[in-house]
């Protein structure tokens, strides 16, 4: 065999490697590698978790766990492994899965109608890494409390409800404190005039919009119900919120799962000091998370000199309101009449 053809032929054996190697490198990094029917499937890595607990994490999602672990290694991933929400799409290649564990993704956090500190730290507890136990020692730290001025029953007051994004693995102090961010930009000089104009700090306006907000659902109403709790606040009257009652009669229960549709005696005589119709002023702390329309109407309420109000029985959800004590009891009767004939017909 002469130099020539000898050099021909290492150049093809050369090249057969060559292709056979891209080959392997086209199958292990470009062909797709994923086994899941959805669009997308999000994969949750806790803070803190090896190379082997996110292998098992997308085990379920993988045609070829080798292939994934073969690149993987060679890009370096196992070293800086990030903790987060992560998103994998159907079709992508291994190269695409690699690079999908390194962009974490926001998660969009909600929370509104929260009775409780307690029920929020589990409804953020639900949404991110954060547990409930940790977001409560967070939400209850001492030092964060007396910088805010606010106290364990007002502490509630600086979580105003939205729809928020974080990152899932965001710790609960990170979380808290960035809602509080949100609180203070809310709280701008205008409303802080508005509050002072009402002789309340932005607790207390919150503590009473907590009331008004239990006291009815229609959004356009509450600066009328708003007007009838500061116009008893200016004559010395108990505020008689139903739902202050309501609440502590549960908090003295230890029961807040019960539903109490009706007002009774026994509620009325519950020792507490949320209960309103036993002593003057606002409660120690919000009742029930109010949202932004809630503490606007407080802000801004609609002038009248009404005292008295009762539910409706002509506008469903809406009330009647009155400036004596015998209209209003002239719409109670009504009202408890048509409630009566409600349960008798059932």
């Amino acid at each position: 065999m002469t130099l020539k053809k000898l050099v021909l032929y290492i150049v093809l054996a050369l090249l057969v490697v060559v292709a056979f190697l891209g080959f392997r490198v086209y199958q292990i990094v470009f062909t797709p590698n994923t086994d899941f029917t959805e669009e997308k499937v999000s994969i949750y890595v806790p803070t803190n978790s090896t190379f082997e607990e996110v292998k098992a994490l997308v085990a379920p999602y993988l045609k070829d766990m080798n292939k994934f672990e073969s690149l993987a290694n060679r890009r370096g991933y196992p070293s800086e492994v990030k903790a987060g929400k992560f998103e994998l799409t159907k079709g992508m290649n291994t190269n695409e899965i690699v690079s999908a564990l390194r962009r974490p993704v926001a998660v969009r956090v909600t929370f509104n109608n929260q009775e409780r500190l307690e029920n929020f730290a589990d409804r953020i507890g639900s949404q991110l890494e954060a547990d409930s136990t940790g977001l409560m020692a967070a939400f209850k730290d001492s030092v964060f409390l007396k910088e805010n001025d606010v106290t364990e029953a007002t502490v509630f007051t600086l979580f105003l409800p939205n729809t928020f994004e974080f990152y899932w693995n965001t710790s609960a102090t990170k979380f808290r404190d960035q809602l509080v961010k949100e609180y203070y930009r809310f709280w701008n000089d205008e409303r802080k005039a508005k509050a002072e104009g009402l002789g309340l700090t932005p607790t207390e306006v919150s503590i009473l919009a907590s009331i008004v907000q239990k006291e009815t659902s229609k959004v356009d109403e509450r600066p009328k119900v708003a007007q009838v709790y500061l116009n008893r606040l200016r004559i010395g009257m108990p505020l008689q919120a139903d739902p202050t009652v309501i609440y502590a009669y549960k908090l003295v229960s230890n029961d807040f799962d019960q539903v109490i549709k009706r007002v009774y005696y026994k509620h009325l005589e519950v020792a507490s000091p949320y209960n309103t119709y036993k002593n003057s002023g606002l409660p120690p702390g919000p009742i029930f998370m109010p949202d932004v329309s809630s503490i606007d109407a407080v802000l801004n309420p609609e002038p009248h000199d009404f005292i008295y109000f009762c539910a409706s029985v002509t506008r469903l959800g809406y009330h009647e309101f009155a400036t004596t004590l015998q209209q209003h009891s002239v719409n109670a009767r009504n009202y408890s009449a048509w409630l009566n004939a409600q349960t008798s017909g059932n």
